[in-house]
């Protein structure tokens, strides 16, 4: 197979914890991978990944919160073909009543449900003349209003509803377009985010999204799955 005819996924937040992990297990499975991170020169991981790539593996500039550099992204990459589009990139932003940091929320909002649909806006040309055509976002557990029996985390959790019904109306408006979208629960995992009492590591992490995003299709878009593929509830 030549480089040119192999399947291709997008993953930003691409230079550690399970963003690098999509890099690493699609890289394994002979994918093209287009790995995004905000600051390349430093992306010790993904550097080391592309010396044994063979050229498979891109590695570009992306801010996510910068809409302005998605832009000129999707431009420089132009007639690409974008089998999977994976928005990872998240920020947790701290926050319980009486202590919660407004401008960090704002943030959250910025890169958390804005910035994937921008991502859809920006790339539906490239996923759309792909052969798979899927867009999937990683949202969280703490973002279901059902599920929600602890409270607190107030700006994490406003955040990731917000990307949850994003990602439920592209799914409903891309749906013409061939472009099957899903929402992710990755589990609670251990990653500098996660922190140390997580309960599952990046490779069980991904290895079960991965399952998830195989199975996607035009029927099934617009749900919120869990890795290990269970409903979540809204």
């Amino acid at each position: 197979m030549t480089t040119s005819s192999m399947p291709v996924v997008l993953v930003t937040g691409a230079n550690r914890g399970i963003g690098l992990e999509f890099v690493r297990q699609y890289l394994a499975d002979g994918w093209r991978v287009i790995a995004c991170c905000r600051e390349p020169l430093n992306a010790s991981s993904l550097i080391m990944l592309a010396a044994t790539s063979g050229g498979r593996l891109s590695i570009r500039e992306l801010d996510v919160t910068d809409f302005g550099q998605i832009e000129r992204l999707a431009e420089a990459l132009g007639d690409e073909a974008i089998d999977i589009l994976i928005n990872n990139a998240g920020f947790y932003p701290h926050g319980s009543f009486g202590d919660t940091d407004y401008e960090d929320w704002a943030l959250a909002f910025r890169i958390n449900a804005m910035a994937p649909l921008k991502m859809a806006e920006s790339f539906v040309a490239q996923v759309g003349r792909s052969r798979l055509r899927k867009i999937v976002t990683l949202s969280s557990k703490m973002g279901s209003i059902a599920d929600n029996g602890s409270g607190g985390s107030y700006p994490y959790r406003a955040s990731k509803v917000a990307a949850n019904m994003v990602m439920k109306s592209l799914a409903i408006d891309l749906k013409p377009l061939g472009i099957a979208v899903t929402t992710l629960h990755p589990g609670w995992v251990l990653t500098d985010m996660g922190g140390p009492n997580a309960l599952i590591t990046p490779e069980q992490s991904v290895r079960g999204m991965r399952r998830v995003i195989d199975e996607l299709d035009l029927e099934h878009a617009g749900r919120f799955v869990a890795y290990d593929g269970q409903a979540i509830p809204w």
